[in-house]
């Protein structure tokens, strides 16, 4: 049963289900009449409990899933679906040392917290400050977030810490920031970015090709809901199709000899040729910037 200060899922027979927290002297008032708060602090989870009207509503337990989707928002939220493959990806559990940057309104961290348990913990970070409060509001109000810390900053200037186990960017160019999070992760340490489109993607493992990571894998999750009725079942008419790109990798040094060892075909040939010319040219482009920079010091 909820008690006094917990939230709680009422569902009507004929309403949505909405999602509220019990607050001593304060009933429960809609169309269906009044529930008292003392009454519905006395109704066990998963039973009925009967307005003034006698209309019979259900009181449901939130579930993490509940909670991700009920948190007040002023920026687009991780789905639920995405949520949970991250966080299975990003190994988060107790006694794992998680970061995340670009808290936005902070249903990831509410996940992150929730999986990370007493002795995990998640550093959060998040340079807009209506963001970063609204972050902690929704943490509270989730009941959730003694196990994390929150930065108001810009993570171009780098991260507190040099041995998180893994890492999580949900930024717009995050290919700005690979140095400061390989910095701020272990050896063979999780990483795992979030982007809408195709062409940040393309610019994101640019960025990577360079860098000290591999097992690099880019995917989606598509969620087909079915209609749940024994004698016609059957797709529903919607899904929640793409909602963003997920990418991972892990953080590895990697070595010219090791590369050249791995069995290929003609086409990794013909794609390691493109990746060595690639870099080259980025090579050659950064040495011009340098010594055009030279001439204007001259």
């Amino acid at each position: 049963m909820p008690a006094f200060g917990e939230l709680f899922i009422l569902v009507p027979p004929g309403g949505r289900r909405s999602l509220r927290r019990l607050v001593p002297g304060q009933d429960i008032h809609g169309n269906d009449g009044v529930i008292p708060a003392a009454l519905l602090a006395e109704t066990p989870f998963g039973t009925e409990v009967a307005t003034l009207k006698g209309v019979p509503c259900r009181v449901l337990k939130p579930s993490l899933y509940d909670l991700t989707r009920g948190v007040k928002r002023r920026t687009q939220i991780l789905y639920p679906k995405d949520i949970g493959y991250l966080c299975m990806r990003l190994g988060v559990g107790n006694g794992r040392r998680i970061i995340e940057a670009g808290s936005g309104s902070g249903s990831m961290t509410t996940a992150l917290s929730w999986f990370s348990g007493e002795s995990g913990r998640v550093y959060s970070y998040e340079a807009r400050r209506e963001f970063f409060e609204l972050c902690r509001r929704n943490l509270e109000w989730a009941g959730v977030g003694g196990n994390v810390t929150q930065y108001e900053r810009d993570i171009a200037e780098g991260f507190e810490q040099t041995d998180a186990d893994a890492l999580f960017l949900d930024l717009r160019e995050p290919w700005l920031y690979l140095d400061q999070a390989l910095a701020a992760v272990k050896g063979g340490g999780l990483f795992a970015f979030l982007l809408p489109t195709a062409e940040q993607v393309s610019m994101l493992l640019k960025g990577m090709e360079s860098r000290n990571f591999d097992d690099t894998e880019v995917e989606e999750v598509l969620v087909r809901p079915w209609k749940a009725v024994a004698d016609r079942l059957r797709p529903a008419d919607r899904m929640t199709a793409h909602t963003g790109f997920l990418i991972f990798a892990r953080k590895q040094e990697r070595s010219r000899v090791f590369e050249d060892l791995k069995p290929a075909g003609t086409r990794e040939r013909k794609q390691r040729r493109a990746l060595e010319e690639r870099l080259h040219g980025a090579e050659l482009s950064c040495g011009a910037d340098e010594h055009a920079g030279d001439h204007e010091r001259d």
